[in-house]
């Protein structure tokens, strides 16, 4: 039987791919020890999720509580299941760009060097199977903060007949701008999981996911948004809206649809390949936006505040443009659009609440 191995398994997408997969009959290898706790507190723990996988998952599902900056212990891993290891999914991170600049070390030991010792196992030991890695649109740095913005009543939106019209391709440059430490160290791992495909020829994956969403995202302020939105709506938690007048725009995936796009690359690999993928023009809203919808899924007013300093290297606009990857993978489609991501996080939310 094939296996995957799933980093940041108790994580939103690696959950989401754990389950997926292990629904096609692949055995499941989860590899999480739950720093998204460290990084930004108990709430955010993904503890509860991880235990949920493994129930319902039961012997199709086997997890390795260790860090992916541990060496050893990853290729303990990877020697141990060889060939049999199909496909890599490689989502453990430390993901927000506020975060790593309090911890610059730790940030790029885990988004870089980490990448790095999940490549060099998988070519050691597994060099047949497809890897996929979940890059970040923060690669692109602040360079789409120059794109022409018009204000409208709710939000910002790029001027009519620009070539980034429907959404911001593989073509915006990653040079000059500023990325943030996180975007940096993302970067370093984007252009490593390119290298090692060209260089080397093995399978790989770079996805440059808008924000990615669902019920299972353990939200907190400094990452997962929608997620945490809705928790403050839910829970009467004050919420902070980070300058641009509440109008920045982003576009939001499931995770269920960010997952059925790494299994059409499975099934037909490319090497070193990168990929644009979000909500495009199909899924997203600014942040005033979102909190409407919140409110009214909720039934309930959200307090929230405005702080007019935006938070350093923010997107004002960033909506995807997923052509390419519709290109190369025609048959991936869509399943949830922006009410139906946030109707989902609301019921699920209420429903750990009791």
């Amino acid at each position: 039987m094939s296996t995957m191995v799933v980093t940041g398994s108790a994580g939103l997408i690696g959950s989401e791919a754990a389950r997926y997969f292990a629904q096609l009959g692949m055995d499941v290898v989860g590899i999480d020890n739950d720093m998204r706790a460290r990084f930004f507190g108990p709430t955010a723990s993904t503890a509860w999720n991880g235990e949920q996988l493994g129930r319902e998952l039961g012997p199709r599902y086997q997890h390795f509580h260790i860090d992916i900056r541990d060496r050893t212990a990853i290729e303990n891993v990877f020697r141990t299941r060889g060939a049999d290891i199909a496909l890599v999914v490689h989502t453990a991170a430390q993901p927000s760009h506020d975060w790593a600049a309090r911890d610059p070390h730790l940030d790029f030991e885990v988004n870089a060097n980490g990448t790095l010792t999940l490549l060099e196992a998988t070519r050691q030991f597994s060099p047949d199977a497809v890897f996929i890695f979940t890059s970040t649109n923060k690669v692109y740095g602040d360079t789409p903060n120059a794109l022409p913005l018009v204000e409208t009543k709710t939000r910002w939106e790029i001027a009519a007949g620009h070539r980034y019209e429907a959404g911001i391709d593989e073509s915006m440059s990653i040079d000059a701008s500023k990325h943030s430490l996180f975007g940096a160290s993302k970067v370093a791992a984007d252009v490593l999981v390119q290298e090692y495909g060209r260089y080397f020829g093995m399978r790989t994956a770079a996805l440059r996911g808008g924000c990615l969403s669902g019920p299972a995202h353990s939200g907190a302020q400094l990452h997962g948004f929608l997620a945490y939105l809705m928790w403050c709506t839910v829970t009467g938690k004050p919420y902070t809206v980070f300058g641009y007048k509440g109008k920045q725009v982003r576009d939001n995936i499931h995770a269920r649809d960010v997952v059925s796009a790494f299994h059409q690359f499975f099934l037909k690999p490319r090497s070193g390949a990168v990929y644009n993928i979000g909500g495009s023009r199909h899924s997203h809203c600014s942040m005033l936006e979102a909190i409407d919808l919140c409110q009214r899924i909720a039934g309930r007013t959200l307090r929230w505040r405005y702080q007019d300093e935006a938070r350093s290297g923010d997107h004002i606009w960033y909506v995807s443009d997923v052509g390419k990857f519709r290109s190369h993978y025609p048959e991936w489609e869509y399943t949830y659009d922006m009410p139906a991501i946030l109707q989902e996080i609301h019921d699920a939310q209420v429903l750990r609440q009791g």
